[in-house]
């Protein structure tokens, strides 16, 4: 029993030599990394124990020889202990970081659905007010006057073509976010979807006296579904006409390189904030002090927020990247895809 007791206490003292420091030790490191805070457990665990089998075996009178094999496989343990030990703490501060960055997108995601609901809001609201009021107008034959009557007419019909358009801007977006954008990959032209997004938006570009001109070039064929390359063209070249001043030009070139495919749309803008240049592709930014023009809405209306950022999905979805550079005297959007 008095062994017992002896070897009892000897563990307890030798492993209160290492703890109560360890623990110091263990304080003074907050705010270090996971990796250190997992080591030194580990070093305080193998110490521990090394100080308590050494106490030990000088009281049971073990030979130096059977202490040496003893520390040599509490050294080996020590190593192989400290080698998992960081191996798992990266393992713990990557998830950790991991889990940070996601509980950080899902607040910014949050963040945008909170402001594209106030934006849409706004947007359907404005709308649906002034064609109440028109109809409202027109119902009780407070206008009667053919013109206006007729001009009534053409402002719901444009009114409405707008909320359409926002509608359908949402429902593409929502397939984005939602992981329900399925593509039909083939080889695709990008000459021939350039060519179709041009003559679909010279009459709104013609409207603003703008010149639209696509440089001569070798269009590349990419890999792509081509609704949605129309419509990432379509959407850069609606965006490009808003913003661009009467009488200024839009250039839509394109090309191959080691990268792939690629397609540029230049506008006359006046530029954009560099401050602004990283959120261009938000949901519901639309950056309106960044704009030189005063009036940019005459013929197409107040932009939804969202086109820019379904280029960004779809071209994504393909693989592919986009950005933004402000060049003199505009910006210009490159949309980078893989090539056949």
């Amino acid at each position: 029993m008095h062994d017992v007791v002896t070897t009892l206490l000897a563990a307890i003292i030798g492993a209160a030599v290492v703890a109560i420091p360890g623990a110091i030790a263990h304080r003074l490191m907050r705010g270090r990394s996971i990796t250190a805070h997992i080591c030194l457990l580990l070093v305080i665990t193998l110490l521990t124990a090394y100080v308590g089998i050494v106490a030990v075996a000088k009281g049971m009178f073990i030979e130096g020889h059977d202490l040496k094999i003893l520390a040599i496989v509490l050294a080996v343990t020590g190593v192989i202990s400290l080698t998992i030990g960081i191996w798992l703490g990266r393992r713990l501060a990557n998830d950790a970081m991991w889990a940070d960055e996601a509980r950080a997108r899902e607040r910014n995601i949050e963040a945008s659905r909170r402001e594209l609901v106030a934006w849409v809001s706004h947007d359907l609201r404005t709308p649906l007010a002034g064609m109440r009021a028109m109809a409202e107008a027109l119902e009780d034959g407070v206008v009667t006057d053919p013109a206006t009557v007729a001009d009534y007419h053409r402002r719901i019909r444009v009114e409405t073509d707008r909320m359409a358009q926002l509608v359908d801007d949402l429902f593409e977006l929502s397939r984005i976010n939602a992981g329900a954008l399925r593509l039909s990959l083939d080889k695709v032209s990008l000459g021939d979807v350039v060519s179709d997004a041009i003559a679909s938006a010279e009459p709104l570009a013609s409207a603003k006296h703008i010149h639209l001109q696509a440089d001569p070039a070798d269009w590349p064929a990419v890999r792509g579904s081509e609704p949605e390359l129309a419509r990432v063209v379509a959407n850069l070249l609606r965006n490009a006409i808003r913003y661009t001043p009467s009488d200024g030009a839009i250039t839509i070139s394109g090309g191959r390189d080691e990268a792939g495919g690629w397609l540029s749309v230049t506008d006359a803008c006046g530029g954009i904030p560099d401050e602004d240049l990283p959120r261009v592709f938000d949901v519901a930014f639309r950056g309106e002090a960044a704009r030189t023009p005063a009036a940019n809405h005459d013929h197409d209306g107040p932009g939804g927020g969202l086109g820019l950022a379904i280029v960004r999905g779809l071209v994504e979805a393909h693989d592919g990247e986009v950005a933004v550079r402000n060049v003199g005297g505009g910006c210009q959007f490159l949309v980078r895809l893989p090539a056949v």
